[in-house]
């Protein structure tokens, strides 16, 4: 392999594994992103650390599990003190990157689920707080004309141009570019302004910006604008573009609206084809019969199949967009005669339910939706298209990035490098961890939701901390996770083997970091 490789990391937000052609998608069409796994390897089988989007991305950069990071749920920080293996990279002399959504601190300035005290007390929580500033990334940075210049390096960023929060109206220096470029753009974020149409699915919005001043053109643009200036720079570089979509609401600009039609797609797994859902999956149906409403726009809820179709296609309008903005950024690669050497990555921060049983969004129910995402490692050594079955995670990007650009890892990390599986082999792990943790009680439950699953080759199983009720699934004969064994006699012994498993998985979750500087 070459030393010191340029990357360059595409990731989307809620991108389930199955929503792209080189998954097998029977109807959405991403021609360019296929041409990156056409030319590497592609990962059946790789997992989220945790399928939400804050906790997640910390695990990507950290290589690291939410419990030990701490940005354990959305509404966390990702510590200032917290090593990346970008941090790293620049480190070593190379230039770093992040275009596009972060989220690595909160963008919104909604209250929490979980009230705080009104008048908190010097120590009203377990560590003492650091005076560190956790705002970059919030609304307020960039209510003022110009420019909001962040202070770098930023989780080891040297440059960053952010794009926050989801759909047409997303904030950050998007906004700040938006206002500048859109004499009337207060018009354009007016809700009263959307244009006609005949969609009545949840958070369908067919808004009035145009295709070339919607947020996937912002990333787009920026990311061509840093390669073009790359291009004369003999520096290798690390750049982390990451696209707010398809993430809710759904509102594809221009054609990409009425790009799919509803009844090309089908509801392959209606909530009745679930033998025996768990009780929040019970609540949830309950909820949707009974007309009850999210506790936040993003709560996972229940659909009709009507609206989960015109879903489905208004999602499948905003992965095309994305696809033909990772064409775009591809072409200037090549124009810039970078490709030679640069190792390109496609990703997703989590999945989205998307239909299976009814159900939207994301949330305490781990079904392999929302836990299994798209990944592809395209090298410049190899280009030859290729697959492994390999169980991945997160957790591993940051170990496998830093063994390509010829640099060791730090202590604590705790993912493994996967570099040795780009071949198709599938000797990396015996089994991975997912974590879920939720920020207040969702779902029926009475607690904020602690669930870890642990998936194998064959099983995935699910603790729900506080319940005596789990869930365990044959992922070989019933690959749709539909008939729960986990009260199942005959699968006790499996269910006791991957308790045992489970148990040192989490033993194994103690922060190794930092090391014993004494003997005692």
């Amino acid at each position: 392999m070459n030393d010191r490789p340029n990357f360059l990391f595409f990731i989307t937000d809620q991108q389930r594994a199955d929503w792209l052609g080189c998954y097998g998608h029977p109807v959405l069409r991403t021609p360019h992103i296929d041409a990156i796994a056409d030319q590497g390897a592609v990962f059946d089988n790789f997992y989220v650390a945790s399928p939400v989007c804050m906790p997640n991305r910390a695990s990507l950069l950290t290589g690291r599990y939410p419990t030990v990071h701490g940005l354990r749920y959305n509404g966390c920080v990702l510590p200032r003190s917290a090593v990346t293996f970008v941090d790293l990279l620049a480190q070593a002399g190379y230039h770093t990157a992040s275009i596009g959504k972060s989220h690595l601190q909160p963008f919104t300035g909604r209250a929490p689920l979980m009230p705080v005290p009104d008048d908190p007390g010097a120590y009203d929580e377990a560590w003492r707080q650091i005076d560190d500033d956790y705002s970059q990334e919030e609304p307020g940075r960039y209510k003022a004309d110009g420019r909001y210049e962040f202070d770098t390096p930023y989780y080891g960023f040297q440059h960053v141009d952010v794009v926050t929060r989801h759909g047409d109206r997303c904030g950050g220096h998007y906004e700040q570019w938006f206002r500048e470029r859109a004499e009337n753009w207060q018009e354009l974020w007016d809700g009263a302004n959307q244009l006609a149409h005949n969609y009545s699915c949840p958070q369908a919005y067919r808004t009035p910006i145009p295709e070339a001043l919607y947020p996937t053109a912002y990333v787009r643009d920026r990311t061509i604008d840093y390669l073009a200036a790359r291009g004369e720079q003999e520096q290798p570089f690390f750049a982390f573009v990451s696209f707010p979509d398809p993430h809710h609401p759904f509102n594809p600009p221009g054609r990409y609206w009425d790009m799919y039609r509803p009844e090309d797609f089908e509801i392959r797994l209606p909530y009745g084809a679930h033998r025996n859902p768990v009780p929040p999956m019970r609540w949830l149906h309950e909820q949707w019969q009974g007309g009850g409403s999210q506790t936040t726009p993003e709560t996972a809820m229940m659909a009709s199949d009507e609206e989960l179709r015109q879903v489905m296609a208004l999602t499948a309008g905003m992965i095309t967009c994305i696809d033909d903005a990772v064409g775009a950024i591809m072409n200037c690669l090549r124009q810039q005669g970078l490709d030679d050497n640069t190792v390109v990555c496609f990703n997703a921060d989590h999945g989205d339910y998307l239909g299976d049983f009814n159900m939207l969004f994301k949330g305490a129910l781990p079904f392999d939706s929302i836990t299994r995402v798209p990944f592809i490692w395209s090298d410049p050594d190899d280009r030859n298209a290729r697959r492994t079955k390999a169980l991945a995670s997160t957790i591993d990007l940051s170990a496998s990035i830093l063994e390509r650009a010829g640099l060791e890892p730090y202590a604590g990390l705790q993912g493994k490098s996967f570099l040795g599986n780009l071949n198709g082999s599938a000797e990396l792990r015996d089994d991975l961890l997912i974590e879920y943790n939720d920020s207040g009680p969702r779902l029926g439950f009475e607690t904020p939701a602690r669930v870890r699953s642990l998936i194998d080759e064959r099983y995935r199983m699910t603790i729900y901390q506080g319940h005596d009720w789990g869930e365990l699934y044959d992922l070989k004969t019933d690959p749709d996770e539909a008939r729960n064994l986990w009260d199942s006699a005959e699968h006790s012994e499996v269910k006791a083997r991957m308790s045992l498993r489970l148990a040192h998985q989490l033993a194994a979750l103690m922060d190794e970091s930092p090391r014993a500087r004494r003997l005692a």
